[in-house]
């Protein structure tokens, strides 16, 4: 069957009509991240100053400074700092401006599961950022600041550069960041009917082996700091696994059907 212009430019139509909208939201998200750029970037020096307090800490009372090698690496340290808060910042902007895209496609009924993991995605995130500023970088840099003295004759200082320092931050709130995200991933595709909790029991020790080696590739070269984001991504699975139990048991009180026992499952 032959289709006429006027059927073709129809059929058209719908998906023009998505990209004009993609592309204003996409409008909104850049604008907002240029804003946000430069507000952040005259505040740059106050927050790369909350950024460097734990090391501060770290170090002894009065001891302790920050360098930069280049000429131009304290203004690009700006820069990047900048940019790193401005995202920060405008993750609500961007989660908002996705969700009213994609919101009028759902149904009310996959609108209401969706809504959950959406609200608790920036929580999640908030949270592993918040363990890696409080905790996990105030103990690495202890342990790492516990190598100074003397070799040899000779004084051993640590001296941190400024890039290299902020990147390391960054890696630390990123990587606690998202991997805090893993419940929300799980569950997504447990709702999904990719996988299902009892995959996953089955699955519970390649996972902490995959969890473990995740923790080594994404911290510091470090035990304490593997460590600190191991056991709270395992916590972090179990914790799915459990919001997966309730939920299974909740539908089969529903449709008066009875769970079966999962082989090497303790939850009772």
């Amino acid at each position: 069957m032959v289709l006429k212009i006027k059927d073709i430019d129809e059929t058209q139509a719908p998906l023009l009509d998505h990209l004009i909208e993609l592309r204003a939201r996409l409008m909104r998200i850049i604008l907002a991240l240029v804003v946000a750029f430069f507000v952040c970037f005259y505040f740059a020096n106050d927050i790369f100053g909350f950024l460097v307090r734990p090391l501060t800490n770290a170090f002894p009372p009065g001891q302790g400074k920050l360098i930069y090698t280049q000429l131009y690496g304290a203004f690009f340290v700006n820069v990047k700092v900048a940019l790193f808060a401005a995202f920060l910042v405008c993750f609500p902007i961007i989660a908002n401006q996705l969700w009213a895209f994609v919101a009028p496609g759902l149904y009310a009924k996959e609108k209401k599961a969706f809504l959950p993991f959406l609200l608790a995605t920036p929580i999640l995130f908030t949270a592993g950022a918040a363990l890696a500023y409080f905790v996990v970088m105030p103990t690495a840099f202890h342990f790492f600041l516990g190598f100074e003295g003397e070799r040899g004759g000779l004084s051993l200082e640590a001296l941190p550069e400024t890039g290299a320092y902020l990147s390391l931050v960054m890696q630390f709130i990123m990587a606690f960041g998202i991997s805090f995200l893993l419940p929300v991933l799980l569950l997504l595709l447990n709702r999904a009917g990719i996988i299902s909790r009892d995959d996953l029991v089955r699955a519970r020790r390649y996972v902490i082996v995959g969890i473990t080696i995740i923790a080594a590739v994404i911290t510091p070269p470090d035990v304490i700091s593997q460590l600190m984001l191991a056991i709270p991504l395992w916590l972090l699975y179990e914790s799915a696994l459990a919001i997966m139990w309730f939920t299974d048991r909740k539908k089969a009180a529903a449709t008066g059907t009875e769970l079966a026992p999962t082989p090497g499952e303790t939850i009772s």
